[in-house]
């Protein structure tokens, strides 16, 4: 290969590999990536804009997409609330097991989904620990609501506190010392120095958390039962979909749904790091 130029600060390769480079990452993208979606759309228009929309409005379905609103409703506030008080302890705090509570925040990303559920059902099922107590006072968690949440929230909480704790860490603590020096209570703090600082980082995290929550399926698979109507979210609903024989585009055209929301997502957090790409550098670490 030939030798690379410096141009400035930059590293420039020669035209020829620079173009090969180029070629390879389009292709790539457009093979792995751009190809599968596009399918997904073609499918879920295959019979027409009327069946699309017919499968989009059916009962089963609107169940599901309401049951994954919830759910995201749910756990995202909770993992915000404890994203920021975790990224608050670890980034202005020392004390004993702080390693500890990091690589804690970290398991979901190593544990597959699917055994976070098994925990839940071995936890809160008619034959796990509490399930006889549970039983006894008519309290449903596993294959209802409650169990769809704590396996949603489990894989999801770690991306907001992953988001501010770099954050926080590169801003330091002084303005936060500068402020209680100046009479300003721990609350008043908060909201009025430490939030204006971190609040794009936190969207950001949010937008993340967001995200893995309506399009999560192994642990939610465990826990829900699959109960047609009732458990299903909208990563189910495309499953039971796709199963049935009858419903092959209905199951495209739920699927394409949840393309596009992912396409939001994306779209926004583009926006977010156009806007405020310096504080998302050093949210990054950086």
């Amino acid at each position: 290969m030939a030798s690379p130029v410096r141009n400035g600060n930059a590293l420039r390769e020669p035209a020829p590999v620079r173009w090969l480079l180029i070629a390879a990452t389009v292709s790539f993208l457009a093979l792995f990536l751009l190809l599968p979606l596009l399918v997904v759309f073609v499918q879920a228009l295959s019979n027409g804009v009327s069946t699309f929309a017919a499968a989009l409005t059916g009962d089963e379905t609107l169940a599901s997409i309401r049951l994954t609103l919830i759910t995201a409703a749910i756990a995202v506030p909770l993992n915000t609330v404890f994203g920021i008080a975790a990224a608050w302890a670890i980034a202005k705090f020392e004390f004993r097991g702080k390693n500890l509570l990091i690589t804690l925040i970290d398991l979901p990303f190593s544990v597959s989904p699917v055994i976070a559920g098994m925990v839940f059902v071995l936890l809160f099922g008619k034959q796990g620990w509490f399930g006889g107590w549970l039983a006894e006072h008519d309290i449903k968690i596993i294959f209802a609501l409650p169990g769809i949440v704590l396996a949603t929230t489990f894989v999801t909480f770690p991306f907001v506190a992953r988001e501010l704790i770099p954050l926080m860490q590169a801003q330091g603590t002084q303005e936060e010392q500068a402020a209680l020096t100046l009479g300003a209570g721990g609350w008043r703090t908060f909201w009025h120095v430490t939030m204006p600082n971190i609040r794009w980082g936190l969207l950001y995290g949010v937008l993340l958390c967001n995200a893995r929550a309506m399009g999560e399926f192994g642990a939610v698979s465990v826990v829900s039962g699959h109960v047609r109507g009732l458990t299903n979210t909208m990563p189910l609903q495309v499953e039971m979909l796709y199963n049935d024989p009858g419903e092959y585009s209905a199951a495209f055209a739920v699927a394409s749904l949840l393309a596009l929301l992912g396409f939001v997502t994306l779209a926004l957090k583009n926006f977010l790091e156009w806007r405020h790409g310096d504080e998302l550098t050093a949210l990054r670490g950086n």
